[in-house]
C-alpha cells in the first residue's frame, strides 16, 4: 500500500503568522521517509490525551526520517528508525540549551531508534531506545497501557538517558536521569471525557495537566484544560524547563480549544 501524508500549521501569536510545515512524507508498504515526528514519540504513543503533555517533556519531535515498521498480526510490532534531529524551535522545549537546541546530526551518521510492541484488548506494552549520535547518549521509554473497562483508561510511562556528555538533548530533554509520565481517560458518554496526565523528572520538575472534552456535534468540539508547573530551582537565572520564566517556582494556566475536524 502507498501513502502519502502532508500538514501545515498556521501559527498566529503576538501578531505574527508563522507558516510550520509539520509533517510530509511517503510510506511504502512500511517503509516512511520524508518529515515526520520521531519514532521515540510516535511509537509507544503521547503522554496522554492531554493538549499540553510535555510540561515535563518527553522527547525531540519534529525530523527527517527513514523508518520502516513490522507488524506481525498478532499483537506484536515492531519499528527501526534513522532520523535527522532538530533544533529547539519545534520541541517540546523551546529554547532550550543543554545540547537541546543543537539535535540535528552534524555528520554522516544518523541519530538512531528502535522498538518493540505488544497490543491486545486489555491494552498494550511497548518500548523504545534511542541513541544520539551527536552527544553519544542513550535514552529509553518503558510504556504500559491498561484498558480497565470500556469508559476508563490508564497509562504510565517511565523514561531513562545517560547525561554524560550532555545534560538534555533531542532523546532526553527531561532533567536528570529519569522521569515518569502517569495519567488517564474517563469517559462520561460518547461526547464528553474526562482526561489528567501527571509528570515528574529526577530534577524536581513536576507537571500536572487535566481537562474535559466536548464533542458537540460530530467533527467539533471544545477542550478545556488546566495546566501547573512546578520545579525546586533556588537560581533565579537557571532556565526553566517546565516551560516557566526563569527563577519561578510555579505556574498556573489554562485554555479553551475550539476544533474543528474534517
Amino acid at each position: 500500500t502507498l501513502k502519502t501524508y502532508t500538514e501545515t500549521r498556521f501559527d498566529f501569536n503576538d501578531g505574527a503568522t508563522e507558516v510550520n510545515a509539520h509533517f510530509a512524507w511517503i510510506q511504502l508498504g512500511g517503509l516512511r521517509v520524508g518529515l515526520d515526528e520521531s519514532a521515540f514519540d510516535t511509537f509507544v504513543g503521547y503522554a496522554g490525551n492531554v493538549v499540553n503533555d510535555t510540561i515535563v517533556p518527553y522527547g525531540g519531535f519534529k525530523t527527517g526520517v527513514v523508518q520502516y515498521y513490522f507488524d506481525a498480526g498478532n499483537g506484536f510490532s515492531a519499528m527501526a528508525s534513522l532520523e535527522e534531529g532538530s533544533g529547539g524551535a519545534d520541541q517540546a522545549a523551546p529554547g532550550a540549551t543543554y545540547g537541546y537546541g543543537v539535535g540535528t546530526i552534524d555528520s554522516y551518521v544518523p541519530h538512531i531508534v528502535g522498538g518493540l510492541k505488544y497490543t491486545q484488548g486489555w491494552g498494550g506494552i511497548s518500548g523504545v531506545v534511542a541513541y544520539n549520535s551527536n552527544w553519544e547518549e542513550w535514552a529509553g521509554k518503558v510504556r504500559l497501557d491498561v484498558n480497565v473497562n470500556e469508559a476508563f483508561s490508564l497509562f504510565v510511562i517511565g523514561g531513562y538517558g545517560t547525561d554524560k556528555n550532555s545534560d538534555r538533548n533531542f532523546y532526553k530533554p527531561w532533567g536528570g536521569n529519569w522521569a515518569v509520565w502517569g495519567g488517564g481517560t474517563y469517559k462520561f458518554n460518547e461526547k464528553t471525557s474526562f482526561n489528567l496526565q501527571v509528570s515528574y523528572d529526577e530534577a524536581k520538575e513536576f507537571g500536572l495537566a487535566a481537562n474535559v472534552a466536548y464533542t458537540i456535534v460530530p467533527g467539533f468540539s471544545v477542550i478545556t484544560e488546566l495546566d501547573w508547573a512546578h520545579n525546586d530551582y533556588n537560581n533565579p537565572g537557571e532556565f526553566n524547563w517546565t516551560k516557566m520564566e526563569a527563577g519561578k517556582k510555579n505556574a498556573l494556566g489554562g485554555f479553551v480549544r475550539f476544533q474543528r475536524d474534517f
